[in-house]
């Protein structure tokens, strides 16, 4: 069979054919009597075998080895070729997420194309001041990949940097939200923090959905953090977990502070009051009984005043003294603004 015929048939064209027998690797057994080259079916079915080797990754030169060498071994080079075409794979991968991240932005310009590449390879970054400014360059009116912002806000571990992803995802109007929650979800405790924190800065009612969800967790921080943004927001939700804060000394001082916020902008503060006193009237250890009677003080209205007058004949000493304190303070704040307003 002459070259031309063999190249119409096993679909190798001629140039490569003349490449296989400059190399040695097919060289056909015979010639006409003109000169040509002339395949015989042994020639043929080398190409074929050939062919074959061609198409799981091997070099021309590994495959001239594996046809000729008799002790050439299969399973190293195998190996190495899965490795190589996993490494390729991934890398084919990270290209298509790249592309379905810079397409969902809508890009109308070659400019933008360019700008939101420039962005995500400044998110791979391993400089913590490097991932910041990547973030902080971006035109305030451009689409944004949220995605990859997610995605990158879900891993932070800088704080400078998280708060600058937070910034960015917020001038989303709680696009991203859904896949934000997903990370609520995760078995890494650190990925269900950041995931809270990115939700809390998201002012709509699907973000305080995800909120009541994470007052659920396991991880106290991830509660208190919930706790902290829905009691602000005015959900009386919340309470229960605010009020277990102080007792725990968590993040105290803020829970009360956020139990004042909650009282006057749900009118809950006889609630609050009543849930305190109980706290008060169980077992706890001092420090926490101390907490609670200091909370008081964040919390408007004759309810606290009546419970703080009532802890002036506590029979802990300490407690008693803190209530006393605190009556003072707000007696002396309110006859100083008596005077002023006079």
């Amino acid at each position: 069979m002459l070259i031309g015929e063999v190249s119409r048939r096993c679909g190798v064209s001629t140039r490569m054919l003349r490449h296989y027998d400059t190399l040695g690797l097919v060289q056909p057994t015979g010639r006409t009597s003109g000169g040509y080259r002339e395949y015989s079916a042994d020639d043929i079915r080398r190409l074929f075998h050939v062919e074959s080797l061609r198409t799981l990754g091997l070099s021309l030169h590994e495959a001239k080895r594996a046809m000729d060498e008799p002790d050439f071994a299969p399973a190293e080079l195998v190996g190495d070729l899965m490795r190589h075409t996993r490494r390729r794979m991934a890398a084919e991968r990270e290209l298509l997420t790249t592309l379905e991240r810079v397409d969902a932005t809508s890009p109308a310009e070659w400019d933008d194309v360019l700008r939101i590449v420039t962005l995500l390879r400044g998110l791979e970054s391993e400089s913590a001041g490097r991932r910041q400014q990547a973030i902080l360059s971006q035109d305030g009116n451009a689409a944004l990949p949220i995605e990859a912002l997610v995605e990158a806000i879900l891993a932070e571990d800088n704080l400078n940097v998280a708060g600058a992803l937070q910034w960015s995802l917020s001038r989303a109007d709680g696009v991203g939200l859904g896949r934000l929650a997903e990370g609520l979800a995760s078995p890494d405790v650190d990925v269900r923090r950041r995931a809270t924190v990115a939700i809390a800065a998201v002012h709509t009612a699907e973000a305080s959905t995800h909120l009541l969800r994470a007052l659920e967790d396991s991880d106290a921080t991830v509660r208190a953090r919930a706790a902290l943004a829905l009691g602000s927001r005015g959900d009386t939700s919340s309470t229960s977990a605010l009020l277990g804060m102080i007792i725990d000394g968590q993040r105290d001082v803020e829970a009360a502070e956020v139990l004042g916020i909650l009282s006057v902008q749900t009118s809950a503060a006889d609630g609050i009051v009543e849930a305190m006193m109980r706290e008060l009237g169980v077992p706890v250890d001092a420090p926490a009984r101390l907490r609670i009677t200091q909370a008081l003080a964040e919390i408007p209205g004759p309810a606290a005043q009546r419970a703080l007058v009532e802890l002036t004949a506590d029979d802990d000493r300490t407690i008693a003294a803190t209530a006393a304190a605190i009556l003072t303070s707000q007696d002396r704040s309110r006859r100083q603004r008596g005077l002023s307003d006079g």
